[in-house]
């Protein structure tokens, strides 16, 4: 069973969108690229919506009509590369024995990844701190997917239990703020590991109550 099969309904749902066209496609594939390399470059106040048009070559309307807002893009950027993540990590899965030691190993690697590009990390999760509920769609997927690593690294046999959901919340939690607080220069790197590290091990101890109980 996929991580995607296991978190559905793990949360509100929200209308389709329509699929988009295969050119419709490969613009907002233009329209994120440019995003994310001019957040590169120089964070949250580079990405300005005429400049991000005109990078990636479309009409800064039909920019709106895709992303209403410069938040909207950039939660959207964050959700891209996460996908690419989850995409790498599945290729290159952990190799702990411990579900708890395969996901700090899968956190660390996504935030050594955001790491090399300390600028766009930046900006994504800004994204995230100032979006408002026009937003929340995006928001939700970012959570899911943050979820769906989580719990792919985890190694489940079936649908995860409300008490496992639960410790994976906890978990994606500390992960966002562990990113923030090394944004702002309030921990090192060194801390972020111990701290994910720490938090992963409610993995173990939710699995040992649960063996526990009749």
């Amino acid at each position: 069973m996929t991580a995607d099969a296991r978190t559905a309904g793990a949360g509100a749902a929200h209308p389709a969108s329509p699929p988009l066209t295969e050119r419709q496609e490969a613009r907002r594939r233009r329209i994120l690229h440019a995003s994310a390399q001019l957040a590169s470059r120089g964070g949250f106040d580079a990405v300005q919506m005429r400049e991000v048009a005109e990078a990636a070559g479309v009409a800064l309307g039909t920019l709106y009509r895709y992303f209403p807002s410069k938040v909207h893009l950039l939660v959207a950027t964050m959700q891209d590369q996460l996908q690419h993540m989850h995409t790498t990590l599945r290729k290159r899965p952990p190799a702990g024995e411990a579900p708890a030691e395969r996901v700090a190993e899968t956190l660390m690697r996504a935030f050594r990844a955001l790491q090399r590009e300390p600028h766009l990390a930046d900006a994504m999760v800004r994204a995230l701190t100032f979006a408002d509920r026009s937003v929340s769609p995006e928001v939700d997927t970012v959570s899911r997917l943050t979820t769906a690593i989580i719990l792919d690294a985890m190694g489940l046999d079936g649908r995860p239990t409300p008490a496992q959901l639960s410790a994976v919340r906890v978990i994606e939690h500390t992960w966002h703020s562990a990113l923030i607080t090394w944004l702002s220069g309030r921990a090192s790197i060194a801390q972020v590991k111990i701290d994910i590290e720490t938090v992963c091990r409610l993995i173990d101890l939710t699995a040992a109550a649960e063996a526990e109980t009749p």
